[in-house]
């Protein structure tokens, strides 16, 4: 199958870069040491914040560094990819192929998450349980349940990669939108602090935008703090800001298509 392909040779191709990998794992493997230290402070004061115990909370250190380059919270990817290609004027052969632009680069970025989540995902989390005592899911129910939230998570943030990548037709360098995007990841996927520990109202609106399908619900299916229905809702609302924001990805490529602006003419 085309995309299978697609999906292969984009793992094959992050493969290769063996040394980075290696020095990826080393970094996310300190961060997630000193974040521990940090979060263990922090539960000692406050022993039951947002409802996590202490073994939550570091469970969801690891949990963050193993889905940092996994979901693509810092860019990269094929969005990037499409991004040059646009620059350049290549993106034309593009819209010519007789297969879609979105599945194309879709299928490239899977591949590339997949790749990431076995060496920057499994070894960060291999490290964190050796140091400390982390919590794991309980039953295959839970196990099924992550992985299906991690892809989800995946497109949810290919599909908002796409989008930035999609503004270079007009703005010819999108660096501006994707740092923009990069300071939201950030602070709106739980990456520095977890959702839950958000204030009141700030917390609802952060849990209601598509950014929390990115690490705090998986994160939460794994810990156990969604169960039963909650495992149902949870994966129902990133499966929504997944169909809605591929969609937008799809109406914007379409205006791009009628309108091409290339770099260069």
């Amino acid at each position: 199958m085309l995309y299978v392909a697609i999906a292969t040779r984009a793992f094959r191709r992050y493969s290769t870069y063996v040394l980075a990998t290696a020095a990826g794992i080393f970094t996310n493997c300190v961060f997630g040491i000193i974040s521990c230290f940090v979060y263990m402070a922090v539960w000692e004061q406050r022993p039951d914040a947002g409802g996590y115990d202490v073994t939550d909370a570091l469970t969801y250190v690891w949990l963050g560094q193993a889905m940092l380059m996994t979901v693509g919270m810092f860019g990269g990817g094929s969005p990037d990819d499409l991004a040059d290609r646009i620059r350049s004027g290549d993106v034309v052969i593009d819209f010519y192929r007789p297969v879609g632009l979105l599945g194309w680069y879709l299928a490239a970025d899977l591949g590339r998450a997949a790749y990431h989540l076995l060496t920057r995902g499994v070894g960060p989390a291999i490290v964190g349980a050796l140091l400390f005592d982390l919590r794991f899911p309980r039953g295959p129910f839970a196990w099924v349940a992550f992985m299906l939230a991690v892809l989800l998570a995946v497109v949810v943030s290919f599909a908002m990669r796409l989008l930035v990548a999609i503004t270079s037709f007009w703005l010819f360098d999108e660096a501006g939108p994707r740092t923009v995007l990069i300071v939201m990841n950030s602070f709106f996927t739980g990456l520095t602090v977890p959702l839950v520990l958000f204030p009141g109202a700030l917390r609802d609106l952060a849990m209601a935008m598509p950014w929390a399908a990115m690490l705090q619900i998986p994160a939460d299916i794994w810990l156990g703090q969604r169960a039963g229905a909650e495992v149902w809702l949870g994966l129902g609302f990133a499966a929504a800001w997944s169909a809605v924001l591929m969609l937008a990805c799809l109406a914007l490529l379409r205006v791009a298509e009628r309108r091409v602006v290339v770099q260069g003419g």
